[in-house]
């Protein structure tokens, strides 16, 4: 029978040589000096082919061995350890073990280095893992896509006398649905036509789940004839009833086509631009109150009417395409106002061609929604409808999506 010291060393023994890791002892310059079963068994390399044959960082992947020499070394080197390095080791049979790596430096007397230990932990699970966590994203990101696509395709009104036109782009790649919306739609028929550009707070299929009920909910209540600040305050009631879209913020607008007036009503949105021959074009301040579900009181009803003539032009836009970072809000709104001064007698087409292009910022990353209207002289013929077409259909001026014909 064994003595219990030699049980324990041979348990020592077996522990480090079969333990639930690889062992990796190197020197300084990564030239290994001794490894365990373990290891040898993941690597499909034998002890004689890794001892004082190979460097560590020389059975890395190649970007591996980038991060081994910019950033793996010199830490170790400063900290004396380094924590959870993701690489991947590339096996005898040129395959490849996903690991994470701890390490420590052994110095001796002197404080001279002397001994790397490193423990390495097949992380193929995780990786595994988190390859099925990014499909469940890409497909998320693809039903998100759809939907939103869904609800901002259709029909916009169009009539004699009546420009209209609308553009949407998402704010980031990727889960690349946000929250804006716009939408068109008549409120009797070759008279009056309802305009919406609204913001849910958010992103991905929550978020466009949220805009479709919204949507869906401020055309009901726009049927039933509401003005605009009893629309919104009847929406205020929608969404704090059924917790959906808390925050958002939205514009709604009737427009009278003869003679030409604008009705309008903003929760915590931006304001409308207003162009009309003969002025400056300006922002209606005017008919604001906070976003949805913002009030703890009865909402308050406000809104304002403004005359508009032939020539007059009605933007609705989302705060992204005016606030950028690092620069003041005004400034956003100035070049917006700026724009449309410049472009006073272009087509709705034209003026947004002109916006989209003013107003490009590849780095910015927040939705951009943008809906123009323009008051034209009238004529005889009957209104109808027209698809909005693919919000997904690039321009060529710049990467935002043209939803309406030109």
């Amino acid at each position: 029978m064994k003595a219990e010291p030699e049980l324990l060393e041979e348990a020592a023994a077996d522990l480090f040589e079969d333990a639930p890791c690889g062992y990796v002892l190197t020197r300084p310059d990564g030239t290994i000096v001794k490894v365990n079963r373990t290891f040898e068994s993941w690597t499909g390399y034998s002890r004689g082919q890794l001892v004082a044959a190979r460097r560590f960082q020389d059975m890395l992947a190649p970007g591996g061995r980038i991060y081994y020499e910019t950033h793996f070394a010199p830490l170790l080197h400063m900290q004396g350890a380094v924590r959870e390095i993701a690489i991947e080791l590339v096996r005898a049979d040129g395959s490849r073990l996903p690991a994470l790596v701890n390490a420590t430096l052994g110095r001796d007397e002197a404080g001279r280095p002397r001994v790397v230990r490193a423990t390495v932990f097949d992380a193929t699970d995780r990786r595994r893992y988190e390859d099925e966590l990014l499909r469940a994203r890409r497909r998320e990101e693809e039903t998100a896509d759809a939907l939103q696509r869904g609800l901002l395709a259709g029909t916009l009104p169009t009539a004699p006398g009546l420009e209209l036109e609308v553009a949407y782009r998402p704010g980031v790649s990727g889960l690349a649905v946000g929250g804006d919306w716009y939408d068109a739609f008549w409120l009797r028929e070759g008279e009056a036509v309802g305009l919406v550009v609204g913001d849910v707070a958010g992103r991905g299929i929550g978020a466009a789940a949220t805009m479709g009920q919204l949507r869906s909910a401020l055309r009901a209540l726009a049927s039933t004839g509401l003005a605009p600040a009893r629309l919104l305050a009847a929406l205020d009631g929608y969404v704090r009833r059924h917790g959906v879209g808390p925050a958002t913020t939205l514009v709604y607008a009737e427009l009278e086509l003869a003679p030409p007036r604008l009705r309008f009503a903003c929760a915590g949105h931006p304001p409308p631009l207003l162009a009309i021959p003969g002025q400056a074009p300006f922002f209606a301040w005017e008919g604001r109150t906070a976003p949805l579900d913002f009030h703890l009181d009865a909402r308050p009803l406000a809104e304002a009417s403004q005359a508009l003539t032939p020539g007059s032009t009605v933007v609705l836009y989302s705060d992204g395409l005016v606030e950028r970072r690092f620069e003041p809000l005004d400034a956003g709104l100035e070049r917006l106002r700026e724009t449309v001064a410049a472009h006073d007698h272009a087509s709705a087409a034209q003026l947004l061609d002109a916006i989209v292009a003013a107003h490009h910022n590849p780095d910015h990353a927040d939705d951009v929604c943008l809906l123009v209207a323009r008051i034209t002289a009238r004529s005889p013929a009957p209104p109808s409808r027209r698809p909005s077409g693919d919000p997904g259909r690039s321009e060529t001026v710049v990467p935002l999506r043209r939803a309406g014909g030109s």
